[in-house]
């Protein structure tokens, strides 16, 4: 599967056309996903204890994952995917753009003391 959680989509097929969203929830097996504000179904909720009240519960239900295209984080666009191998490990690119969708925009720390001590590798490699 090409989509994974936290990832945007626009929706292309089906009565939700058209509309974008976040994954929350990816299931392989069945090819599905679920997308936070599309999809929608009602459910009826009994109440499990005294305190706790019962009603019609909205709730997104999922969907192929064939009816969903992948937005690009760089370009902002619905697009394929492509796989590339890049410092050892497979990413996902865009095919609009050509840039990796699998890097994030802000990797913390510890990306930072990594690259610092690969820095450091180098740098006692070349003495």
């Amino acid at each position: 599967m090409e989509i994974k959680k936290g990832d945007a989509v626009k929706i292309i097929a089906g009565k939700d056309k058209g509309q974008t969203g976040e994954v929350i929830r990816v299931l392989p097996k069945d090819n599905k996903i679920v997308v936070d504000g599309v999809n929608k179904v009602f459910k009826s909720v009994r109440p499990r204890s005294a305190n706790e009240k019962g009603g019609i519960v909205e709730q997104p239900a999922p969907f192929d994952a064939s009816n969903a295209m992948l937005i690009c984080p760089a370009c902002h666009e619905a697009t394929r995917v492509s796989h590339a191998d890049v410092d050892g490990r497979k990413v996902r690119i865009c095919k609009h753009c050509g840039a990796n969708i699998d890097e994030k925009a802000g990797k913390g720390k510890a990306t930072a003391k990594k690259a610092a001590r690969k820095a450091a590798r180098k740098a006692d490699d070349k003495e």
